[in-house]
């Protein structure tokens, strides 16, 4: 009897519609029966919320920070490239090249010698790191390694007194050299000619001559031109873009084409610096 009568109301409900008004009251009254029976599994997924809330934050930004730091590392190359097309606009190629590979890496530790700025990575042989990779941060280079173990590395910076990098200014295209001082805001540009244009706010990018260092990468922005008629060369001096003092992640660069070095890192021959791979030009 009851399987015939749900069969008819069945019936009749499908073709007529008559027990619509019966379903929509019931709907009401069953509706605190089911948010209760709901309340267990919905108060369990908000206390695991809760609890997951702070970690999934922590991931979150972990991930965006290592996004944003790459992003920025391929953007620093805008205002060298935008000079370089201006130059070179009638030539059929460019010598910039955009295909480097990075790996990010921590700080891990800071070299406490006064005359000495050095600092340890969390990357080392197992991940390919080589000396003489460059190093640089979200605003400009930072230096280049020049030891390498297998978990982790050693990186000299660019104001490290045994440092040179090959630059040119971007706006002029005049090479030279920047110097490390010791002082890790300032870098000095020797053997610049009287004569020559540079003036303070030049952008330095780096030349890419020697091989080391990735040409069109921001070094530095010159800070002072000391231009004495009776002497044959200026007293430039820049501060590094790079914030070598604050920056915690950093990337290492390798060009596309690259695999491993051919040989390790070696001192310039005359000025006894380490790790430029050129001379004053």
């Amino acid at each position: 009897m009851l399987v015939l009568a749900s069969l008819a109301l069945m019936t009749l409900d499908h073709r007529q519609q008559h027990l619509d008004s019966i379903r929509s009251t019931l709907s009401v009254v069953v509706y605190p029966l089911q948010a209760l029976l709901d309340l267990p599994g919905n108060a369990s997924l908000w206390f695991r919320e809760s609890l997951a809330t702070r970690r999934q934050l922590q991931e979150e930004n972990a991930s965006l920070r290592t996004q944003q730091l790459m992003i920025n590392s391929r953007l620093q190359k805008l205002e060298a490239l935008e000079a370089e097309n201006l130059r070179l606009r009638e030539l059929l190629g460019s010598s910039f090249q955009l295909g480097e590979r990075v790996l990010v890496a921590e700080l891990m530790s800071v070299d406490l010698d006064p005359y000495k700025h050095l600092v340890a990575l969390n990357k080392g042989d197992l991940e390919e790191v080589y000396p003489g990779q460059a190093v640089l941060d979200e605003s400009g280079i930072m230096g280049q390694v020049i030891h390498v173990g297998p978990l982790s590395s050693t990186v000299m910076l660019i104001t490290d007194p045994d440092h040179a990098i090959p630059v040119l200014v971007n706006r002029t295209g005049l090479r030279t050299v920047a110097l490390g001082t010791g002082a890790i805001h300032q870098l000095d540009l020797p053997h610049i000619p009287v004569t020559a244009d540079i003036r303070p706010g030049d952008l330095l990018v780096t030349s890419g001559l020697g091989g080391r260092f990735p040409p069109g990468y921001p070094v530095a922005v010159v800070d002072t031109v000391i231009q004495d008629p009776g002497q044959a060369f200026s007293r430039v001096s820049a501060v590094p873009r790079a914030r070598l003092d604050r920056s915690r992640e950093v990337l290492l660069v390798r060009r596309a084409h690259e695999r491993l070095p051919l040989e390790s890192p070696q001192p310039a021959p005359e000025t006894g610096i380490d790790g430029a791979g050129d001379s004053a030009p």
